[in-house]
């Protein structure tokens, strides 16, 4: 029997023990019709009574404050407060809807990855940053115990002890993560992750810098020191000797001031608060300024051609200048006398293409993806003849990067190299702007 059925039964019995005691009372007291009066009245008024009970039994399976039923006498009252209820209900829920929603699109904002569990580790909720860390998929994951989901032995034990009050740090899935349990509420946990991989390559490569920057300032500084020791023990040395330990000193000092100026040079442009200064560059001009400077470094003993067939463009002229010669003297430096060197600029579809290509020792494949790092030698032997500072494609990257240009190099080990800069097309100067 349906509830609705089971709710009218005893109603409608009742209904008619009320009439069947008026018709009683009626009958004995020789007042049939008054009683018979006072029957109907009460059914009609009983039946009124059940009428709005039965539709607030309706409305209450399905609260709306749009579909309240009317009501009369008394249930005007009741329903009014009713409405008044289920509207501040209907209130309050669209005001927790909205907070959900914008805690879950903070949440997901955070560089930082959130992970909700219950007081048993089982996932309710994580967000796109938690993820790319941890491996999880909210739709297929939620309800999965999360020592399920992490599979690492760190993780396990940092869980088995409980000892919560000191971040964990490992190593998932190729990342360095700091992860961070924090009890919340009764029985729920937050798991934080913090991905310090980034920072640690940034850590390393400082104190890689700083460590190769006081190697190479300090084999300067040993000779110039180990000469003027020299020089000061004899004073009676020859003048032809003396001659060549000055020339020697001078040699060292010009090259620690290059090491100083390109490490000077290298801050500069990682700073975000040196901004690109762009002018048009009067290409012609550049190269064929550049291309005269290598005939000088080369002393002869190189081929050295120029094809230009590109556009004027905007930009720096400094850093073009600097980032352009230091992969043209590289060229020369690592190139064996008789070999030839070509500097060409032209225009392709993509944009300006500067490149230089040279018929020199070659790169093997393991060094090129690191040719960019501060201080990166393929043949520290080698660099020490040529006078590199190792900070030259380091240089050169930082500037393609601001130019938002892109670097490539294309090499092989005993048959040269060839290193490119694509510009945008949004770099060309128009024919209109000349």
């Amino acid at each position: 029997m349906s509830p609705k059925i089971t709710f009218w039964v005893p109603a409608v019995l009742r209904m008619f023990i009320v009439l069947l005691i008026a018709l009683a009372i009626g009958y004995f007291s020789s007042m049939l019709w008054s009683a018979v009066s006072i029957g109907v009245g009460l059914t009609i008024l009983i039946f009124l009574q059940l009428n709005y009970l039965y539709r607030l039994s309706l409305w209450l399976d399905s609260p709306d404050s749009s579909k309240l039923p009317d009501g009369w006498g008394a249930w005007t009252e009741i329903f009014s407060r009713l409405y008044r209820m289920r509207r501040e209900d209907e209130k309050n829920q669209i005001e927790l809807s909205e907070w959900l929603a914008r805690f879950r699109q903070a949440m997901t904002l955070l560089p930082d990855g959130v992970v909700i569990m219950d007081d048993v580790l089982f996932l309710e909720w994580c967000n796109p940053v938690a993820e790319q860390h941890l491996g999880l998929k909210l739709s297929q994951d939620k309800n999965m115990r999360i020592t399920n989901l992490i599979r690492s032995p760190e993780f396990m034990d940092y869980i088995i002890l409980g000892r919560f009050d000191k971040p964990l740090t490992v190593t998932h899935r190729d990342r360095k993560l700091i992860l961070h349990i924090i009890k919340f509420e009764n029985r729920r946990q937050i798991l934080v992750t913090h991905d310090v991989t980034e920072s640690e390559r940034i850590d390393r490569m400082r104190r890689d810098f700083i460590a190769n920057a006081s190697h190479e300032l300090r084999t300067p500084l040993t000779v110039i020191n180990g000469f003027l020791e020299i020089n000061a023990m004899q004073p009676e040395m020859d003048s032809m000797t003396r001659a060549g330990h000055i020339k020697l000193m001078a040699e060292q000092g010009q090259r620690m001031q290059s090491l100083v100026e390109d490490m000077l040079t290298l801050t500069r442009l990682e700073s975000v608060d040196f901004p690109i200064r762009v002018e048009h560059i009067n290409m012609r001009n550049l190269l064929e300024s550049m291309v005269s400077e290598m005939h000088g470094l080369s002393v002869g003993k190189h081929q050295i051609s120029l094809i230009n067939q590109g556009p004027d463009v905007m930009g720096s002229l400094d850093e073009l200048r600097s980032a352009f010669t230091n992969l043209a003297s590289n060229a020369v430096r690592y190139t064996p006398a008789g070999g030839t060197v070509v500097i060409s600029w032209t225009q392709t579809e993509n944009g300006p293409l500067f490149s230089v290509k040279d018929s020199g020792i070659g790169i093997s494949p393991e060094h090129i993806a690191r040719l960019t790092e501060r201080f990166y030698r393929v043949d520290k032997s080698r660099s020490r003849e040529t006078q590199g500072t190792g900070l030259g494609l380091a240089i050169v990257k930082h500037v393609v990067l601001r130019h938002k240009a892109v670097l490539s190099i294309d090499s092989t080990s005993g048959e040269g190299s060839t290193f490119s800069i694509q510009f945008p097309l949004s770099a060309t100067v128009s024919t209109a702007e000349h």
